[in-house]
């Protein structure tokens, strides 16, 4: 839904009370914007009303007088007049079907989880779109940020997408601040490919960095890792000017070389000699990447495209493969010229 007036977003209803939709929450808020943040976690939810705080993700930070915590959902949602889901992928679609109820018809909801839908490979716009309908206008949120330092107001610039453009203004208004900088853009398929393949690449450079291969090879590999970003945005109709963004390479950038991101964290458990499984223990969160991998080599292999360095972290992750074999087999590929013009070059 296109060219509709958004008077007001608020209150906007956050939904999902981990690290990064409460940054978000306190975000809008600290604008002075009413915000109504819930939670699937009944205790988590009683916790953060008696301490107008989330001490399990973002401790010590006290939310703005604007932000309430609500318990019943149903109620919230019947009061919003926009939903910002902020939940994993795997957990994406069922959420939405949840909700779908009690939400009023043209009610905008934009999200800020990056991946895919989970077996399928598509996008979460598509899937927005099926489970909820025509009459919603879509947006994402993305771009390179990491929920403690949003919450703690230190300087950060993000994205926000949609075809929409009254409401991907409004959203971006809501959030904009003196440290917070929300630029706009259109192309929701090139904001979500960013954001999704770059956990995945997050994950190889971490596994780099725990074998102990330098930065040289972490360097190598960010740009190769964007040459496959490239590549798919191409194929599947992206533009090039969103992958050169915040939310392709500055997203890529940071989750790559900042332990702060759990996809690195995993990887840098991997190549420090444990176990898939016991890496993901340790982690203790959850891992974007790991639940992208294989819908975006799916995704690839659709279209024909070539993406070496997600293929060898899916065969690390799911078949059990050393990863000094993976670089090996990485570094043994055909000598060829360098290009990164992925509309000259299908296979780099």
């Amino acid at each position: 839904m296109a060219n509709k007036q958004y008077s007001s977003l608020f209150p906007t209803l956050v939904i999902g009370a981990g690290a990064w939709g409460t940054a978000l929450a306190i975000a809008i808020a600290r604008n002075g914007n009413e915000v109504l943040l819930w939670g699937r976690d009944e205790a988590h939810i009683a916790e953060m009303k008696k301490t107008a705080s989330n001490e399990r993700y973002l401790p010590s930070l006290v939310f703005p007088d604007t932000l309430t915590v609500v318990a019943d959902l149903e109620s919230a949602l019947l009061k919003a007049n926009h939903v910002l889901v902020s939940v994993p992928s795997i957990a994406f679609s069922s959420m939405l079907k949840l909700m779908k109820p009690y939400i009023a018809k043209g009610m905008p909801v934009s999200w800020a989880t990056k991946g895919l839908t989970p077996e399928t490979g598509r996008f979460l716009y598509e899937t927005a779109g099926d489970i909820l309908g025509e009459t919603h206008s879509l947006a994402v949120i993305s771009g390179p940020s990491f929920a403690v330092e949003v919450a703690k107001d230190l300087p950060t610039a993000i994205t926000t997408a949609s075809p929409d453009k009254a409401f991907n203004q409004a959203l971006a208004s809501s959030m904009h601040s003196s440290t917070l900088r929300v630029y706009t853009s259109s192309d929701m398929l090139g904001v979500q490919i960013g954001g999704t393949v770059k956990n995945v690449l997050a994950i190889s450079a971490g596994i780099s960095d725990g074998l102990g291969y330098g930065a040289n090879a972490r360097a190598a590999l960010i740009t190769r890792g964007m040459a496959e970003v490239l590549r798919l945005a191409a194929s599947l109709g992206a533009k090039t000017d969103t992958m050169f963004g915040l939310s392709g390479i500055g997203d890529l950038i940071l989750t790559c070389t900042d332990d702060q991101s759990r996809n690195r964290q995993l990887g840098l458990a991997i190549g420090n000699g444990l176990s898939v499984e016991d890496a993901v223990i340790k982690v203790g969160k959850t891992v974007e990447g790991m639940h992208a991998a294989r819908e975006v080599l799916l995704r690839a292999e659709q279209a024909g495209v070539e993406m070496p360095i997600v293929e060898q972290v899916c065969k690390i992750l799911f078949e059990g493969r050393d990863p000094r074999e993976s670089v090996h087999a990485l570094l043994c590929r055909e000598q060829k010229a360098e290009a990164l013009n992925p509309t000259k070059v299908a296979k780099i």
